[in-house]
């Protein structure tokens, strides 16, 4: 309006205007005639195939959950019918920007590289009260086939275990595993900046065959791809996850694990679970040949029980006192000798905090008659010893005899 005002202004005629402009010329005289620019009425709002999901998204998104496959996923399940750019423009408004660092990529070579590490995940029980479960997360480098158990534990021993499922799960064990310096593996670095692994580690890596690595420190680059791969249970798997058991939860992680093995990787774009093939792994080892490794040393009680996560188990009465091997069997606990030759007792695991987990006829053949006492080392009261009394008088004839 005011560029036509200032044409009019400088000269130009109407028909001239309208040349330029390519308004019609009862347009021109409007604008030239108008005393304010015109105010449009804003267009009307047009129904779109999204808008009966939009509550359920907005309850999604508040959950965490801003994955676009999934939610297109769930809501087309719900009768939704529309494409998939209106989806990621309306989850958009809900992401935070990003800031974006560059990084150089590392390829590897077939069966060469498998990373690992923890996560934490929380949530809440029927209660309404916050607990934390940890997610080991394996992905194989070149293929991008992925592995996730929870546990209620970080330990060295968990990790083993993890690390020997994971190997069965992939079909074998690949050329060197990747860590993050964490606690468990890495016990620090020498003067030469050479890492000092923990020696079951590394009794662990030669019997089964690989070799152990450590990522540079603060460099999460390095280990990229597992890094990538926490993020993507973040977002796509946990949010409104709902579990009645850490069983439970592992069986769902399992069924997405996978799905996601046999969708096309956005990266390679090639199917895990196909390219699984041609890591050309090493056959994944026999438990018998690691299963010494696999437990955790424990000194039985006087009274027969061990401690081990938060409980005590029983143990037969003639092993207290002694170092016993406790493994971990997801629903079970077994009790094994040191050497691992026999298996003491196996108990089904509590999940009760400070429960005491008894075993049937524990006690039996301990006999019933108490050891003698050894004797305490007393003192005595003796009698005063007896003083003759005798008059002053003996005193002083004694004394009166003895003058010259």
């Amino acid at each position: 309006m005011f560029y036509i005002q200032d044409l009019y202004a400088k000269g130009f005629s109407i028909r001239a205007i309208a040349r330029m402009t390519g308004h019609d010329r009862k347009t021109i005289r409007k604008y030239i005639n108008a005393q304010q620019a015109p105010r449009y009425k804003p267009r009307p709002h047009r129904p779109s195939k999204l808008d009966p999901f939009k509550p359920y998204l907005v309850a999604r998104i508040r959950e965490g959950m801003l994955n676009c496959n999934v939610l297109l996923e769930e809501i087309r399940a719900q009768g939704y019918s529309g494409g998939k750019s209106i989806l990621k423009a309306f989850v958009a408004q809900y992401r935070l920007p990003r800031t974006p660092e560059a990084v150089q990529r590392f390829e590897t070579l077939p069966g060469q590289q498998a990373q690992v590490d923890w996560a934490y995940f929380r949530y809440q029980d029927a209660e309404g009260r916050w607990h934390t479960v940890y997610a080991f997360v394996y992905v194989l480098s070149f293929s991008r086939y992925v592995y996730v158990e929870f546990t209620e534990r970080m330990d060295l021993d968990t990790l083993l275990r993890c690390l020997l499922s994971a190997f069965e799960a992939c079909g074998g064990v690949p050329q060197e595993v990747l860590f993050d310096n964490m606690k468990q593996v890495v016990l620090g670095r020498d003067e030469r900046g050479e890492v000092q692994w923990h020696p079951r580690l590394a009794d662990f890596a030669a019997l089964v065959g690989f070799r152990p690595r450590a990522c540079r420190p603060r460099r999460a680059q390095t280990k990229g791809r597992v890094e990538r791969t926490i993020r993507y249970v973040r977002q796509n798997f946990w949010p409104g996850r709902r579990f009645v058991s850490l069983a439970d939860l592992n069986e769902q992680v399992r069924a997405w694990c996978a799905k996601v093995n046999r969708r096309v990787h956005g990266t390679t774009h090639a199917v895990p679970a196909e390219q699984l093939a041609r890591e050309r792994l090493q056959p994944p080892p026999e438990r018998g040949r690691v299963e010494h490794l696999l437990g955790t040393v424990r000194k039985v009680s006087r009274d027969g029980f061990v401690s081990w996560a938060g409980c005590r188990y029983g143990v037969p009465w003639p092993w207290a006192g002694s170092q016993v091997v406790v493994k971990d069997r997801g629903h079970y606990v077994e009790i094994w000798t040191v050497t691992g030759e026999r298996c003491l007792c196996r108990h089904p695991r509590s999940l009760v905090p400070g429960a005491v987990v008894r075993l049937p006829n524990q006690y039996d053949g301990l006999p019933l008659n108490s050891p003698t006492r050894a004797l305490e080392p007393v003192a005595r009261l003796v009698p005063a010893p007896e003083v003759e009394v005798r008059p002053l008088s003996a005193y002083e004839a004694l004394a009166g005899g003895g003058e010259r």
